[in-house]
């Protein structure tokens, strides 16, 4: 087969020496250059490969099929044969295929399930650029499997808007650059009018394109809805000979097909695509390019805590690449419906670092390694939080022990709260329920002011299958949830239709395995809010349908400072509950801190998870429950609440001055924070016996401050950091310590006294073993502030004449002489009559 010339035809060779060479390989290469459809195939007889698998890694359904199909054309073969595909619910390899290409969970699965890559040779990560968490996932898997089991594996990494030169580093890898097939495009802004509509705006670009530019146009918008709304902006507006075409996931591969094969007919074309037109798929013919600006991206919404895909600003990266759509086949325009003053992030931000990390936090358990090496971290924050989630959903033991149940979440592929529901799911009707119920979370609201109850939005979906759309609802949205929950049925292995009717606690009762933290019972005192399990409080919405109901499970709940606000939710049956999440209903005696008595109380309360549902006195405080409780109630309330003493605030600020000053000494940390942070270790022993904070004696608090402290070490601090220095005057004077804003390093320690005091002292006093300098606060006889300095010897020479001119009239009683160096200090006035 002779291979259709490409513009990286050229560099194929050096791809493949390269990976002969070194394991790794960044390729840089724009839109067109042909890096999807050649590089697997160039590889496929090279000998390092030995005649092994590639897997390929595309972004988008739509890519990972166009892709195969056009690789098993050049070979001219069938799809399934050298060249397969797998994605989500669809697959088609065989044993004789050797380039598989995989969409992103498709190649976690693999990597999991065979960690040797038995039969695979190379993965090649396309289109890395856009930075998909599961790319990201996969790429650090990939990595781990070539570090520890298969140096002979092959990574590929191939982009066309990234910064190459950084992944080359990360990745310790030659990089190599093709050149594009492009011509020149012409780019400019398509003006808005006031208050215009986003698809009024594309309906007057796409006419004036028609009119004044050859070819086919492409539009970018950012998805189904707003390619809907074009679609029917543009109904009518345009001349017979021109054909509106719709491009997205979603569409069926017929219809995909229709609009990445060119015309036949000789008729123009308005595709509207989303951003799956960006790049990897080849649309031909396209001279035009509108441009909205918008892509629907995983952003994480806390209300619902999944990550939902919000409409975003394009990175200037991704414009670019847009824009040369516009000059695949000759000279091209790009139109750009934002203003040329608009400036936009040069580079796409990478998913893992803005979105819910539950299912990589479980992939990273089931893989049992922390130290996994990603192009971008995931954040600290976001990652506890997800595994906090994946314990309460059984997933995980301790922090990162995988269960056997959490396994059979990664097994569905989907957010381990629907994996959790989805696996729950006892006997037909239920689990096709629960298809129903993981489609409708998933997919955006198909209602319009449909209310807080998820029961509405389960009614309109089976209205819909039985012929009757309700008014208030979108046809397009109820049949895209109906198609998702007909796969998970399929997934499920579930035959049975979906029931026509439900019982008023079966949505709920369902939804109580996905979101255990969010069961909420109703509050005794206020019917309009509820105590959740995960101790948060939340209220309805004032016009909601679901006011009255004991319990409920909230899946999208707006977060909020004092109680959250409940968007959508069902009614649970308590018996299910205490059925189900018997775990969770215990009954025990609690001995906490009552704030407004200012004392301890001991309660018996029966609760589920955190939710209090019956609470009554105990009587006699425990012991070793009172002191835990009081050092709770300090962790709450503040270190600022224990019967400080300016002595002992002194004692904390000479430690934090001797860490800094002379941390050879190896004094501990006494800051508050971090004596907040170990109330425990210090704080608890000293409540023994006491049921009260105001119980503990100044004396007793000294002690618990110091008990990490030897005795030796009292010592040194007494030395080197002393709360009292003599003068020359022979008098002592105190020196005073006090910590930074900060909470933990020290300010100069200040020593108050009287100027004559120090007459004759020509060096600044120091303690610290000499290393720290005293900040002297000279004070008139009046005790009146005069100069505060740290170089006394400055102050002498310098400044010392000029004070004495201004105070000896004010005070002529006291000693002013002309020379302090020699005079003698003194704190008395001089005798009446001298």
């Amino acid at each position: 087969m002779t291979a259709p010339a490409f513009p990286i035809s050229p560099l194929l060779p050096a791809i493949a020496d390269s990976l002969a060479n070194h394991p790794r390989l960044v390729l840089e290469a724009p839109p067109g250059a042909g890096k999807t459809t050649q590089v697997p195939l160039a590889l496929l007889d090279a000998p390092w490969l030995a005649g092994q698998k590639i897997l390929m890694l595309e972004p988008r359904r739509v890519a990972a099929r166009s892709a195969a199909q056009f690789m098993a054309r050049q070979l001219g073969q069938n799809v399934g044969d050298t060249v397969g595909y797998r994605i989500r619910f669809e697959s088609k390899v065989s044993a004789a295929t050797r380039v598989e290409v995989v969409t992103e969970g498709i190649l976690t699965r693999l990597i999991q399930d065979d960690p040797l890559l038995e039969g695979v040779g190379a993965i090649v990560f396309d289109e890395f650029h856009e930075r998909h968490l599961a790319a990201d996932l996969g790429l650090a898997l990939a990595l781990d499997v070539q570090a520890g089991l298969r140096e002979d594996l092959r990574i590929a990494v191939m982009s066309a808007t990234l910064d190459g030169e950084r992944l080359a580093r990360f990745l310790d890898a030659p990089r190599l650059t093709s050149e594009g097939r492009s011509h020149p495009v012409e780019v400019s802004h398509f003006p808005a009018r006031r208050d215009e509509a986003l698809e009024a705006q594309v309906r007057r670009a796409v006419v004036a394109a028609i009119e004044q530019h050859p070819g086919d146009v492409l539009v970018f918008l950012p998805g189904q809805r707003e390619i809907a709304k074009a679609t029917a902006a543009l109904d009518g507006q345009l001349p017979a000979n021109v054909e509106v075409l719709a491009l997205h996931g979603e569409l069926p591969v017929e219809a995909q097909q229709r609009v990445l094969n060119p015309g036949t007919d000789g008729r123009r074309r308005v595709v509207l695509a989303t951003n799956v037109a960006e790049s990897s798929v080849t649309l031909p013919g396209v001279r035009v390019v509108i441009d909205s600006g918008q892509a629907r991206e995983p952003r994480f919404d806390p209300n619902s805590g999944f990550s939902r895909l919000d409409v975003v600003t394009i990175a200037q990266a991704s414009a670019d690449q847009r824009a040369g759509r516009a000059g695949r086949v000759s000279a091209g325009w790009a139109w750009r419906l934002w203003p040329q003053s608009q400036r936009l992030e040069s580079q796409r931000r990478a998913e893992i670092s803005q979105t819910e990390l539950a299912g990589l936090a479980l992939e990273l358990a089931a893989w049992g390694s922390d130290e996994l090496r990603f192009v971008d971290a995931p954040p600290a924050g976001t990652l506890a939080a997800a595994r906090d989630l994946l314990q309460r959903l059984g997933a995980l033991h301790g922090n990162t022990g995988v269960t056997a149940f959490g396994r059979r979440l990664l097994a569905m592929g989907t957010h381990p709260r629907l994996a959790a529901m989805l696996s729950a799911a006892q006997g037909a009707r239920q689990q096709a329920l629960a298809a129903d119920l993981a489609a409708l979370i998933e997919a955006r609201d198909p209602l319009r002011n449909g209310g807080d109850g998820l029961a509405s939005r389960w009614r309109a979906l089976a209205a819909m299958r039985a012929g009757h759309v309700p008014g208030n609802s979108s046809r397009g949205a109820l049949a895209a949830i109906d198609a998702a929950a007909k796969q998970w049925r399929r997934r499920l292995r579930c035959e049975a239709n979906p029931p026509a009717e439900i019982q008023a606690h079966e949505l709920g009762d369902l939804l109580s395995f996905a979101f255990p933290d969010r069961i909420a019972s109703v509050h005794p005192a206020d019917m309009q809010r509820y105590q959740l399990a995960n101790g948060r409080s939340a209220r309805l919405l004032d016009a909601s349908d679901l006011r009255g109901e004991p319990w409920l499970v909230i899946s999208e709940l707006r977060a909020d400072s004092r109680d959250g606000l409940i968007l959508r939710a069902a009614p649970v049956d308590e018996a299910f509950l205490r059925q189900h999440l018997a775990s969770q209903f215990v009954t025990e005696d609690v001995v906490r801190w009552n704030a407004e008595k200012r004392a301890l109380e001991a309660r018996r309360e029966s609760r589920f998870a955190r939710i209090v549902i019956d609470s009554r006195p105990a009587g006699k405080v425990d012991p070793a429950m009172a002191a835990q409780a009081l050092t709770a109630a300090i962790a709450d309330l503040g270190i600022a609440a224990l019967p400080w003493t300016d002595a002992l605030r002194q004692w904390q600020a000479r430690v934090q001055g001797l860490r800094a000053w002379m941390p050879e000494l190896g004094l501990p940390d006494v800051s508050d924070a971090t004596l907040l942070a170990t109330l425990d270790e210090w704080l608890r022993p000293a409540f023994a016996g006491k049921t009260r904070i105001d119980a503990l004696s100044e004396a007793e608090l000294g002690e618990a401050l110091k008990s990490g402290v030897d005795w030796n070490a009292r010592q040194l601090i007494d030395r080197h950091a002393p709360t009292r220095i003599a003068v020359p005057s022979g008098l002592e004077r105190a020196i005073s310590y006090a910590i930074d804003d900060d909470g933990v390093s020290p300010r100069p320690p200040v020593l108050a006294v009287k100027l004559q005091e120090l007459f004759g002292l020509a060096d600044t006093p120091r303690i610290a073993d000499g290393r720290t300098p005293l900040l002297l606060h000279l004070l008139s006889p009046g005790g009146k502030p005069l100069q505060v300095t740290a170089d006394l010897r400055n102050f002498w020479e310098n400044t010392y004449a000029e004070v004495k001119k201004e105070m000896k009239g004010r005070y002529p009683r006291h000693p002013w002489p002309d020379d302090p160096w020699s005079a003698t200090a003194t704190h008395r006035a001089k005798p009446r009559g001298t």
